[in-house]
């Protein structure tokens, strides 16, 4: 018992005796999908017994799957904006550093001015007032 009251305190603490495991990354926009459309398919199969819901007093069952499915269209808006994001952030991060150096150079080159320019207004050497 005290060692589970032990390890109870380290995780009120906030201090885990082992590292959080890397998230599992699945098909997550097909996932957000197939949910919204199970929502609507639940709201369209149940509308048609509206009158029994009202006479039970139940109709939230009909709007919590209207509202499951319109919340679903903003996790399907989210998740694609999310894997468009990882996607050009992984895209980012792959460019060849070789490549990179040239397009810099290249680009250096057609402008005529350094990459490297000092801020406007300041002095490299600092003045005695």
């Amino acid at each position: 018992m005290a060692a589970f009251l032990s390890g109870l305190s380290d995780i009120v603490k906030g201090t885990p005796k082992h590292e959080a495991p890397e998230p599992l990354e699945g098909p997550v926009v097909a996932t957000i999908v197939g949910g919204t459309i199970l929502w609507f398919a639940l709201f369209l199969v149940q509308l048609p017994f509206y009158g029994w819901f009202d006479d039970r007093g139940h109709t939230w069952w009909l709007w919590t799957c209207l509202a499951g499915g319109g919340l679903g269209f903003i996790g399907i808006w989210y998740v694609r904006r999310r894997d468009a994001a990882i996607r050009h952030t992984q895209a980012a991060q792959t460019v060849d550093p070789v490549d990179a150096t040239h397009t810099v150079e290249a680009t250096e080159a057609a402008s005529g001015t350094p990459a490297a320019e000092p801020l406007r207004g300041s002095s490299p050497t600092p003045s005695a007032d």
